[in-house]
């Protein structure tokens, strides 16, 4: 079975050994490993992607938990293949409701076979998704919308999440987020097509540039923002010349985004697709 191990926390010298020799030591097959020294924070972040038997999973925990408490480093174990339960998604959402409702409604209807596991949101404006589709709603942020992110991490943990849907979750989640879960568990939603254009406002800038094709973007989350080598899904629609740029961002919120978004994740969920070494592969 694959198991994804990642590990985050102050750097030091040897951090990497006792993680390598430790899962070889139960049999794993090391598939993928990636380090990163960020030297100016002193920060140490690790992914290693392994081929372990299946009966030595339950040994996994133990032994990341021991090399944890020896190191001071932040590490997780996570398998793709655990079969007995739907995988357990957490929906991050700010102010558009399109996106977030659209993932719920097909978890409903059984187009993404998955469960809601926890909403998480910087504002409050989206409170009532929680209460409507039973689903329990976590606020992680001060009244300005400055999330804590680290709160987000321990409430993914807390309910067991196998992947973190951005859907339309208006903050840029820090490197050492993005590495805690990291090996293909963050999706983001992005309102435009990459690599052409990235940032806040794709809408305005491919209207400025006098453009008749827009689209969104569902890819996998790494440190860099909307690197563009990571993308699961893209959706298009095209508008007449003359099209107001009101109109253009309504038909991209209300139908677009949403259907590419539910279309990403259940790719992923699906195990049609997984990120390696940073980029996107078919698995079917």
């Amino acid at each position: 079975m694959q198991v994804i191990i990642t590990a985050v926390g102050p750097d030091n010298r040897g951090l990497a050994d006792p993680i390598v020799h430790s899962l070889t030591d139960l049999g794993a097959n090391i598939a993928e490993i990636q380090m990163y020294d960020h030297d100016a924070e002193s920060v140490f972040s690790m992914l290693m992607r392994v081929e372990l038997p299946n009966d030595q999973f339950e040994n996994v925990q133990p032994t990341v938990d021991r090399i944890s408490k020896e190191t001071g480093l932040s590490i997780r174990a996570w398998s793709p293949d655990i079969e007995g339960r739907k995988p357990r998604i957490a929906i991050c959402c700010t102010f558009r409701p399109e996106t977030p409702t659209a993932i719920l409604e097909a978890i409903n209807n059984g187009t993404i076979q998955a469960e809601a596991s926890v909403l998480i949101s910087n504002r409050s404006k989206l409170e009532h998704l929680g209460a409507k589709y039973d689903v329990p709603w976590r606020l992680i942020a001060d009244e300005e919308g400055n999330p804590d992110d680290e709160k987000l991490i321990s409430i993914c943990d807390e309910f067991e999440v196998d992947y973190v849907v951005l859907a339309r979750y208006m903050r840029v989640l820090p490197a050492s987020s993005c590495w805690k879960y990291a090996g293909g568990r963050i999706i983001n939603l992005h309102h435009g097509l990459l690599p052409s254009f990235p940032g806040i406002r794709p809408y305005h800038d491919a209207n400025d540039a006098r453009m008749l094709t827009y689209g969104a973007t569902c890819h996998f989350i790494v440190p860099e923002l909307d690197a563009g080598n990571q993308t699961i899904n893209q959706s298009t629609y095209s508008v007449p010349p003359g099209t107001s740029l009101e109109e253009i961002i309504r038909e991209g919120q209300s139908k677009n985004e949403p259907a590419c978004l539910v279309e990403g994740v259940r790719r992923v969920i699906d195990g049609e697709v997984q990120l390696h070494f940073n980029k996107v592969v078919a698995t079917k």
